[in-house]
This record gives C-alpha cells, structure tokens and sequence, in this order.
C-alpha cells in the first residue's frame, strides 16, 4: 500500500533544495542569520505524482504503515507547496509514551477529535469538584499509587506505548532502507517525551499541585525516578537513530543540541516553585544529552529568566505568545543567544513594529 508514496516521495526530493534549505537552517541556529525573521522556503516546489491520502490520528496507532503515511504526508505537503519545513517523521503516539510505561492507562480521544491520545491518572479520573476536602482526598489517592510505582523503580520500556515506540523506529528503517534520498533527508526525530514535571502531572493528574505544598519529598522522589526512566529511554531511542551531538530536527525545525524538552505544567508553578521541581531535572536531561531546546505553552515570562540559565539549553519553541509580556521573553531569549523557533508571525512582527531587536534569531512560519 504505502510503497507507490514512498516512490513518489524519493522522486520529488531534490538534493540541491533540500541541501541549500538545511544550509539556511543551519546559518540561523549558529546566529549568522542576518536578516529581521527567518522563515526559509524551498527553491523550487515539488508537486506529488499521485493523490495522497488522509490518514486519521486513530487509524494510525494501531497501524504502523498507516502511522508512516500520515508522517510522510506531511512531507509531501512541504514539498508541494516549497515551505521551509525540514522533512521530518516520528513515531506519533501522544504525550502518554512514558506515564504508560509505568502503567497509566492511555486515553484515546473520539474518531472525530482526531487528536493524539494521552492516559489517565494512576490514580484514575479526578474530580472536577473544587472542594478542598475532595483535592486532599484526590491527592492521597494518587499519593499511593505513585509509592506503589516507586517502589518498582524503572519499568520495562516496552510497557505500554513504549513497544509501539521502538517497533515504528524498525519500521521507518525498513521502509527507508531501499530509498537513499528517503534515508538521507527525512529525518526521524525523537517521539514526544514530554518533560519530567509533565510526566509527573499525567501519572498524578492536576493534585500534584496541591502535593507540592503538602508532599514535596514525595513529588521530588517522582521526579527522580521519572528523569532515570527519561534517561533509560532515550538512550534506548538513540539505539535506533543516534543523535549527531550538535543540530537536531522537531515538528520540522532545527535547533542546536539534541532534545525537545516540555515545560507546558510551568505555567502553574511560580519560580520558585521552578527552581525546584522542574530546573534541576531539565538540567541534568539537557546535560546528558547534548543540549537542547524546551517548548511551552501559555504563559512563561515569570520563569523564562531561571530557565534561561540551564546550561545546554539553546532554543525555546512557545505556542501562546499572547499570554506572554514577550519583551521579557525576548530578554532572556534571544538577547542571550537563545533562539526562538515557531513564533507565531503576529508576535514577532509587532515587536518589529515597536523596534525591538530580534537579532536575527527567531524562526517563524
């Protein structure tokens, strides 16, 4: 089924274009872009030879031929349309790949949604219910749950979504392995790992935050396993599609160092609170692997000071610039050297518009 695709995708890559784009790509994370905003396009597009299907979210996690062509689809797209977005596949799963590992139950979302999937609290669903008697009694329930997975330590990583994970990094290999363009331009980059306080939150569910002030070891204790697990896993992911120590590719953009790291629960936690339980752990995962870039969204101006000074980190990808005072985000971003990648277009042309310097460092569509 997906072989007349593949051919029709190793015939469209030219070379010439796909090397003079990633040159650009590469002459921006090193800083020597010396325009306002970068926002790259292909030379020349390349129209598809046959009518691409759409595959849904659902269809294709339980089907890895399914899963490479919803990924090369978006391939296709940018080929046929000349955009600047680096040819870029993997394996889709949601954000639920490591909380299942210790055994959460995944959450696939309606057909129609079509939406990634996520899991459901070791603890099981929450109430909605404000009330602080059903919070603390919300919070010892999932305290429990998480000793018992404390006391397991690192699991299989083959739980859970895990074996899906590494089977479609096999099948990506394969499937590229008779495709020298394919192998050489479309880059498989790691699946959505999440970061390690946004793990603890999809195990836990929203009471970690009361446990931060009444269980902070406990929370801590996760963290900690959380990251080993983190760690374990990646060097696992590595077996397959090592990385090269100085530019990686996510969602089709390039960063310098190796990891896409998510910080979406810091929009909770005052800096503080930051400081505590989640620089340490982005830290030590930025360190072990080479650097790397953290993605956010809603609001981060009020710890984007503090995570700015995490040895390794290099780029910073935000979703939601209007919750943000982005002056501040700009100051300790890429006045510091840090890029920003995915801004939305508004966001960087206003600041533009009021004359602040960007410094040739943020990336938009």
């Amino acid at each position: 089924m997906i072989q007349p695709y593949l051919e029709d995708l190793e015939r469209r890559i030219d070379p010439e274009v796909e090397d003079t784009l990633f040159d650009a790509w590469v002459q921006f994370v090193e800083g020597k872009h010396d325009g306002e905003l970068f926002s790259p396009r292909r030379t020349t597009p390349s129209p598809p030879g046959l009518d691409w299907p759409y595959v849904p979210i659902n269809d294709a996690l339980d089907d890895m031929e399914l899963m490479a062509l919803q990924q090369l689809g978006a391939c296709s797209q940018a080929l046929a349309h000349g955009t600047g977005a680096v040819l870029a596949v993997r394996s889709n799963y949601g954000t639920g790949i490591i909380p299942t590992l210790f055994g959460a139950e995944l959450f696939v979302m309606e057909q129609e949604m079509d939406t990634l999937p996520t899991s459901i609290p070791l603890g099981g669903l929450e109430s909605t219910n404000l009330d602080a008697a059903i919070a603390r009694a919300d919070t010892t329930k999932s305290a429990l749950a998480v000793q018992e997975l404390l006391a397991r330590g690192i699991p299989n990583l083959r739980n859970g979504l895990g074996a899906r994970v590494f089977d479609m990094a096999d099948a990506y290999s394969e499937l590229f392995a008779p495709y020298p363009k394919l192998q050489r331009y479309v880059h498989v980059y790691h699946p959505d790992m999440q970061g390690p306080m946004d793990i603890c939150e999809l195990l836990w569910g929203s009471s970690i935050f009361v446990a931060l002030v009444e269980a902070p070891e406990l929370v801590t204790r996760l963290l900690e396993l959380v990251t080993d697990t983190y760690v374990a896993f990646m060097n696992a992911w590595t077996g397959f599609f090592p990385f090269d120590g100085k530019l990686a590719v996510h969602w089709s953009m390039v960063h310098r160092g190796n990891i896409m790291l998510r910080d979406d629960s810091a929009m909770n936690l005052s800096p503080r609170m930051f400081d505590r339980f989640i620089k340490p752990y982005d830290a030590r995962l930025l360190k072990t692997f080479g650097g790397g870039a953290i993605h956010f969204c809603g609001r981060g101006d009020h710890y984007i000071r503090s995570a700015s000074e995490i040895e390794g980190l290099t780029t910073i990808n935000m979703s939601q610039p209007e919750y943000n005072n982005m002056d501040t985000i700009f100051a300790h971003t890429v006045d510091r050297g840090i890029a920003i990648v995915g801004l939305q277009r508004e966001a960087a042309e206003a600041a533009l518009a009021r004359g602040r310097d960007l410094h040739g460092r943020v990336h938009c569509w």
